[in-house]
């Protein structure tokens, strides 16, 4: 498959990987060493048609449980929707509303390895639960909405609790990580073509439009999210990125019809997406009159977004964690059989792990722009 090479410039940050810390700032044992890894996988899954191919891997993602997972590539480990509490802890989702999480997570918040970016898609206690707010520490590089920005860094924490490093990106704003080496204070010439991830806001909702929309607009009952579009590719310039694997992340959102510019900028225009990961769940919360509504997909509106945005590959996630989500898993592998897409699907218990291949910059690419 091509790469898609882009040259223009946009607002950045640096990730500095020469910089291990933990990721908390309470670890029972401040003496401990600093994590070098995840602990070693369940099972680790490929792509279902290509996994015969013998091609080398050089990327992993490793599902956490809820909707955080764990990506790693060029040394680079980018955490998305921290959710750590155990089975029996409670989230505040809403007015008056509270789910109990069925599930463990993989791994404990404080055996996480150095973390270098948290990629949030909303504030929401299943996505940033309590515990995971009072650990982490607060120069953590944190990507997110600006509703969750004012929340994490703003006005609302005493100064000495507030996040310091967070960036807002809504729906359709972008910006580029970039990464400062291990090494970068050696002599070594730099790489021809540096490793750069490109992150772009998606839309999303959690309420669809209409009056519960604008209702949820003035009770702010379930807050704005974002899906992310990740781009993992190479640069030879700060202007310059050329594409080599594209992550699309729903976020917590129903299918709407904001989504269906997704695939007109990308499927359809020479920009394929080779991985979705997908918000699941159904998750299903008390109305403003004590009704019942779906905030996050199920299976038959998953299946919608799989036929819409035509991925290379789907990993579902978000499914089976909390009480609240009233869509299963089977629900969704069901709908994908009857569709005839399961050779398009790979499915991941919490633990797993998914490798694959972002691809090599291609020799043609100009080195100034």
């Amino acid at each position: 498959m091509a790469m898609t090479m882009t040259t223009t410039t946009k607002p950045s940050i640096t990730i500095d990987l020469s910089r291990k810390q933990p990721p908390t700032r309470d670890h029972p044992d401040s003496a401990a060493a600093v994590k070098g890894h995840l602990p070693p996988a369940k099972s680790t899954k490929t792509h279902p048609v290509q996994s015969s191919t013998g091609q080398n891997n050089n990327a992993s993602l490793f599902f956490v449980g809820t909707a955080t997972t764990i990506l790693e590539w060029q040394g680079l480990r980018l955490m998305t929707d921290p959710n750590f509490l155990h089975r029996g802890g409670h989230v505040h989702l809403g007015p008056g509303v509270r789910g109990t999480r069925r599930t463990d997570p993989a791994v404990d918040l404080h055996d996480l390895p150095n973390i270098d970016l948290v990629l949030l898609s909303h504030y929401h206690a299943d996505h940033f639960d309590q515990e995971v707010e009072a650990s982490l520490r607060r120069d953590l590089p944190i990507i997110t909405t600006p509703h969750a920005r004012h929340h994490l860094g703003g006005s609302t924490k005493a100064p000495d609790e507030s996040f310091t490093a967070v960036r807002a990106l809504d729906a359709w704003e972008d910006m580029f990580v970039d990464f400062a080496a291990a090494d970068a204070a050696s002599s070594s010439p730099p790489l021809a073509h540096e490793p750069r991830i490109h992150v772009t806001g998606m839309p999303g909702k959690h309420v669809g439009d209409g009056l519960l929309a604008k209702a949820n607009d003035i009770l702010g009952a379930v807050p704005p999210t974002n899906g992310w579009m990740l781009e993992l590719g190479y640069s030879s310039s700060s202007s310059s990125f050329e594409c080599g694997y594209r992550i699309y992340i729903s976020g917590d959102t129903l299918y709407v019809s904001d989504l269906e510019r997704i695939p007109q900028l990308y499927t359809h225009a020479g920009k394929p997406i080779d991985l979705m990961l997908i918000h699941l769940g159904g998750t299903t919360l008390p109305g403003p009159h004590l009704p019942l509504i779906m905030v996050t997909m199920d299976a038959k509106q998953g299946i919608q977004l799989v036929k819409l945005i035509q991925p290379d590959l789907t990993i579902p996630i978000h499914y089976d964690d909390y009480d609240v989500f009233l869509s299963p898993l089977d629900d969704f592998k069901a709908e994908i059989t009857k569709a005839g897409l399961d050779e398009k699907v790979v499915y991941l218990d919490r633990g797993d792990r998914f490798d694959f291949r972002v691809r090599s910059p291609s020799p043609t690419e100009p080195k100034t722009t």
